[in-house]
C-alpha cells in the first residue's frame, strides 16, 4: 500500500448522509452492506470483510466508550499506545490528524502501515473525547479498496452525550479516579498504567499485565499444576479466541514457580500475540500473576529471557511485579490510614521437646489526616509471653509536607521529624499506602 493510499482514510472524511444507524455505547453509526457483524456485550462491535480471491481483508472495530484521562490529547497517546503501538509492529512513523470541536466532541486520527503475514497492513485509530469520557474506532486493512468504505464509516459517526449528562444526575466514580496519579513513567522506559484488573506496563511492543489479587485464580492447590491450569483459565483465556504452541511447565522448590505460555489470538484486536503466564510463590505467599504479552515468542526472549526448569534467574520477570507502584498527592491522603499487624513465636524445649511458652506481637498505627496538611498519629503494642503481655501506646500531631510525590514529612513521631517514602499500589477498587515499606489500608 503506497502512503498516498493510506492518507485517505485520514483525511477522506466527507460523505453523503446515511439511513439505518446503529449505535454502539456512546457511537452511532452507519454499518458496511453485508459486512460480517460481531458484538461482545460492554466490550466492541466490529465489522468484517474478506476477499479471498484478492488475498484483501477488512475490519472496523468500535470500542467501548472509558473514562477520560483529561482531553484528546492524552486519550489518544493512551488509544494509541494500548490498542496500536503495543499489539502490531509499526513500520513507520504515525501520520496524525485533528479536527475542530463539534458538540463537545473533539477527535484526533492516526494511521501506520504494519506487517501482518509477510504483506502489509495499514492500522487507523480514530478517538473521539468530551464529557469526561473516550471512545476509539480501529480499522485495520492491506488493501486500498476499502479506504472509501472506512472514510464514509467515519463521516456516518455521530457521538451522544453520555446518559448521566442527558439527565442531569451525578456520574458515579470509580474508586481510584480520586487519586491525583494513574500512571508511572519508569527510568528505563517502562510505563505502567492503573487498570480496573490489572496494572498494566507497557514498553514498546511488549505489555505486562500485574494482575490484582482474585480469590479463585489465587486458592491454594496442593498440585501446582492444576492450580495453574485454574488461574490460566480465569486470568488468561476469557481475552482470547484461540490458542496454539500450548505449554503448561511449572517448576517445583523452595519457592515454586508458575509458568504457562501459547500463541494466542485476541479476541478485541484479532491478533496474534504471544502469551506468558508466570507467577514466583514467596515463602511469605505476596507472589503476583503476571502476563507478558509480546508479537512472538522471540520478542519474548529478547526482553526477558528463556525459560529454564530451575527457581532461580527469574528476576528480570519477577522485578515486573514492583511496577504497581504510583506516586503520591498531598489530596490524596486525606482520611484515616491504619495498620494492623499481629504475630506469634511458639518456643520448644530444644532437649526434653516439651512447650516452653510463646510470644505474641500486635499492633495497629493510624495515620488520620486532615485539610491543611496536618494529621494525628497513633500506634497501640501488645507483646510478650502468653500471661505476661505488656501494653504500650504512642501518639503524636503536627503537620506534614510531601518533598516530591515519593517522599514525605511528618513533623513529629515520637518526639521528632520524620522522613518517610511514599507511594500506592493498587488492587481492584482500592489502593493501599506504603510509608517505609509498611501498607496502610484506608479505614474511613
Amino acid at each position: 500500500m503506497k502512503k498516498t493510499t493510506l492518507s485517505l482514510i485520514l483525511f477522506v472524511l466527507a460523505a453523503n448522509a446515511f439511513a439505518q444507524q446503529q449505535t454502539f455505547d456512546l457511537v452511532t453509526f452507519t454499518a458496511p452492506k453485508n459486512w460480517v457483524k460481531e458484538v461482545k456485550a460492554g466490550t466492541f462491535t466490529s465489522f468484517t470483510v474478506n476477499n479471498k480471491q484478492k488475498n484483501v481483508y477488512c475490519r472496523i472495530f468500535i470500542l467501548a466508550s472509558t473514562s477520560s484521562k483529561g482531553g484528546i490529547k492524552e486519550d489518544f497517546d493512551s488509544e494509541w499506545q494500548n490498542l496500536v503501538s503495543s499489539q502490531y509492529n509499526l513500520t513507520t512513523a504515525a501520520q496524525l490528524s485533528e479536527t475542530a470541536p463539534k458538540d463537545g466532541w473533539e477527535t484526533k486520527s492516526g494511521l501506520a502501515p504494519f506487517t501482518y503475514s509477510g504483506g502489509q497492513s495499514a492500522v487507523m485509530l480514530y478517538t473521539m473525547s468530551g464529557y469526561n469520557k473516550a471512545a476509539s474506532i480501529l480499522a485495520l486493512t492491506n488493501s486500498g479498496d476499502y479506504n472509501h468504505i472506512i472514510a464514509q464509516f467515519l463521516a456516518s459517526v455521530k457521538m451522544k452525550k453520555p446518559a448521566t449528562l442527558i439527565n442531569k444526575a451525578p456520574a458515579i466514580p470509580v474508586t481510584n479516579n480520586k487519586f491525583t496519579f494513574t500512571s508511572t513513567n519508569f527510568d528505563d522506559g517502562w510505563t505502567a498504567t492503573e487498570q480496573a484488573d490489572w496494572v498494566e506496563v507497557i514498553k514498546g511492543n511488549s505489555k505486562v499485565l500485574i494482575h490484582y489479587p482474585n480469590k479463585k485464580a489465587d486458592a491454594y492447590n496442593s498440585v501446582v499444576m492444576d492450580g495453574l491450569k485454574n488461574a490460566w483459565d480465569i486470568l488468561v483465556s476469557p481475552r482470547y479466541s484461540s490458542a496454539s504452541n500450548m505449554e503448561f511447565k511449572p517448576i517445583t522448590g523452595w519457592q515454586t514457580i508458575e509458568f504457562a505460555e501459547a500463541d494466542m489470538l485476541e479476541k478485541i484486536t484479532g491478533k496474534s500475540v504471544h502469551v506468558v503466564f508466570f507467577k514466583m510463590n514467596y515463602s511469605n505467599g505476596s507472589g503476583k500473576y503476571l502476563e507478558f504479552i509480546t508479537p512472538n515468542k522471540q520478542s519474548f526472549e529478547k526482553e526477558f529471557g528463556p525459560y529454564h526448569p530451575t527457581t532461580s534467574g527469574w528476576e528480570k520477570m519477577e522485578n515486573m511485579a514492583f511496577r504497581n507502584k504510583f506516586a503520591v498527592a498531598a489530596s490524596d491522603l486525606q482520611g484515616k490510614w491504619s495498620n494492623d499487624f499481629s504475630g506469634a513465636i511458639q518456643y520448644v524445649n530444644a532437649y526434653t521437646g516439651f512447650d516452653a511458652g510463646m510470644d505474641t506481637h500486635a499492633s495497629v498505627e493510624n495515620f488520620k489526616i486532615v485539610s491543611g496538611n496536618t494529621y494525628t498519629w497513633d500506634i497501640s503494642v501488645a507483646s510478650g509471653a502468653v500471661g505476661n503481655i505488656k501494653f504500650q501506646s504512642k501518639k503524636s500531631s503536627g503537620g506534614f509536607t510531601m518533598l516530591g510525590n515519593w517522599k514525605i514529612n511528618f513533623s513529629d513521631i515520637e518526639g521528632k521529624a520524620a522522613v518517610y517514602d511514599v507511594y500506592f499500589s493498587c488492587i481492584k477498587g482500592l489502593r493501599i499506602l506504603w510509608l517505609n515499606n509498611r501498607p496502610f489500608a484506608k479505614a474511613e
